[in-house]
């Protein structure tokens, strides 16, 4: 078991740091895309869709990473004040009763969507656009099939008591939010 949560953990961590290299590659073709259009007059529509897809795989493949590193937004009514086994469960009962299924669900609803578009190699409307329309679907896939295993990795840790760092929590309840 600890093999595979491993496995896990290193594919999300792989698609975390690459999806934090989008956020550059969106800031640059921002950036070009502006220059070009305002010094010269001349739009590039490849470089306005570029920057779309670099921010919609900055969310899709980093909220995997952000789960495993647990900094992900929780409602912290509770949490803070109960001890070490009150946040684990709440966590797992989190982890397993709805993030697991809404990534299920996610998966579930959008492979047909993603399907349909690579049977066609779907590329954009627009003229001069990225014709890459079928790969940017297919990222919402490992978005949800990343999202499940990376909640059940953590719950699996959760549950066999494996150490991890960043889900590891003090005995002691908090009055303050966690940093």
């Amino acid at each position: 078991m600890k093999q595979a949560v491993e496995a896990v953990e290193a594919i999300n961590r792989a698609l975390g740091k690459g999806a934090a290299w989008c956020a550059l590659a969106m800031m640059l073709f921002q950036v070009f895309s502006v220059l070009v259009r305002y010094v010269f007059s001349y739009g590039l529509i490849t470089f306005q869709e570029a920057v779309i897809y670099c921010h919609a795989i900055l969310f899709l493949f980093g909220a995997a990473y952000v789960l495993q590193l647990n900094q992900h937004v929780r409602v912290d009514i509770f949490y803070n004040r109960m001890g070490k086994s009150g946040r684990r469960a709440i966590d797992l009962i989190a982890l397993l009763l709805f993030v697991v299924p809404v990534a299920g669900v996610i998966c579930w609803v959008s492979l047909p969507y993603v399907v349909r578009a690579w049977s066609t190699l779907e590329g954009s409307r627009q003229a001069g656009g990225l014709p890459a329309i079928f790969l940017l679907k297919t990222a919402i896939v490992v978005f949800a099939v990343s999202l499940a295993l990376q909640a059940a990795a953590t719950a699996a840790r959760l549950l066999g008591g494996l150490k991890d760092p960043h889900w590891q929590e003090g005995d002691e309840p908090t009055d303050g939010p966690r940093v």
